[in-house]
């Protein structure tokens, strides 16, 4: 467990925290008046490794080797020049700041962090923080790296949860969900929709397939994994053979066969580690996927009808309709999908470029 002080006057900013990994949607921008949750679980923080926010570069400003040497291997609109490494927490978990009235950053029904730091130590005035919780934005506070540091709590670091621990006790994330929003001519209203992480979830996911492909076509398992994945493959990648074969893998699983040549597995919510198999399928490449959504695709949880509450007989069910699904198909997150396919050295491949020069065209035609 960490306290964050402040780097001017030591003050504590934060309650107790534990470290998680960074989730897939943290940089997410989902809809248009979207009334999305707290980002992270109260209790945690993770550290964004990327700088986040202004002063900003336009592409046309940087050296394609300094660009290189942050680790983005094809052009972007512009990079953000703050410091990295900033602490993303839930804004409940804030403690001794107060807001600066005039960074509110022209956001639409809240604040957007896009003026810099909004939060000042409430001790010595150091802008310390910069709280998210526009509309269409995981709420958020992230502070700043150049402005506090961590404290160790009584010297001891837990250990981190096994796979074994996480995949008997951890929790799936159901593909679907309500989807609230503001703005209506009748006030907030809902829809319901695929879920917004799971749609950041496959587009990391996503830009580790092409790279996995080679080039080649990709079969993914049948089902919802095909329902998430397999459009947008079959969409960027050549038809024809031989197909790449694509598996579920990870802790409690078959062991992959050595013919695989690529594997889904799940990433450590703790360590941000992802599983590895043994031989014979140590070669095939792994793509990472967020615990909760591989759960769900290994052990999808049926909507059984059950009773509301208990004294109702064992042999009878309530007859409420299913949850109804989405009346789309499913969209990768672009954001998503461009921010990690040009942190990964492959994208220096034409083909690749390619895709990434042609994202607008992809979205108009309802892939991401």
């Amino acid at each position: 467990m960490f306290v964050f002080v402040c780097a001017r006057c030591d003050a504590e900013l934060t309650v107790p925290l534990s470290q998680v990994s960074l989730p897939a949607h943290a940089r997410q921008n989902y809809g248009n008046g979207v009334q999305l949750p707290v980002l992270m679980e109260s209790g945690t923080f993770a550290v964004d490794p990327d700088p986040w926010g202004r002063p900003w570069q336009v592409w046309d400003e940087i050296d394609p080797g300094e660009a290189e040497a942050r680790g983005i291997y094809a052009p972007v609109y512009a990079l953000s020049d703050s410091a990295p490494d900033a602490a993303v927490i839930a804004p409940g978990d804030i403690r001794g700041t107060r807001l600066i009235p005039e960074k509110r950053g022209g956001g639409c029904c809240g604040l957007n962090g896009a003026d810099g730091p909004n939060l000042a130590c409430v001790a010595c005035d150091l802008p310390v923080a910069t709280r998210i919780d526009d509309c269409s934005l995981w709420q958020a506070v992230r502070l700043s790296s150049d402005a506090v540091y961590r404290v160790l709590l009584d010297g001891v670091d837990a250990a981190p949860r096994s796979w074994e621990e996480l995949t008997e006790n951890g929790e799936s994330t159901p593909p679907f969900e309500p989807i609230a929003r503001w703005g209506g001519r009748l006030g907030s209203s809902h829809y319901w929709s695929w879920s917004p992480q799971w749609e950041a979830a496959a587009g990391q996911a996503l830009a580790h397939l092409l790279v996995a492909s080679e080039g080649q076509p990709v079969k993914v398992p049948g089902g919802l994994t095909a329902d998430v994945f397999q459009r947008a493959l079959d969409a960027l990648l050549p038809a024809g053979a031989p197909k790449r074969c694509a598996v579920l893998a990870g802790p409690g699983r078959p062991a992959p066969d050595a013919g695989v040549d690529i594997l889904l597995v799940p990433i450590h919510p703790q360590t941000d580690q992802t599983w590895t198999p043994a031989s014979p399928a140590a070669s095939a490449y792994p793509v990472p996927l967020p615990l909760g959504v591989w759960l769900w695709l290994v052990s999808p949880e049926p909507y059984l009808p059950v009773p509301t509450s208990g004294g109702i007989p064992h042999d009878v069910l309530r007859d409420d309709p299913l949850p109804p699904r989405p009346n789309c198909l499913f969209r990768a997150d672009r954001e998503t999908f461009q921010h990690t396919l040009v942190r990964l050295p492959a994208v220096r491949r034409p083909w690749l470029r390619e895709i990434l020069a042609n994202l607008t065209q992809y979205t108009s035609t309802g892939l991401f």
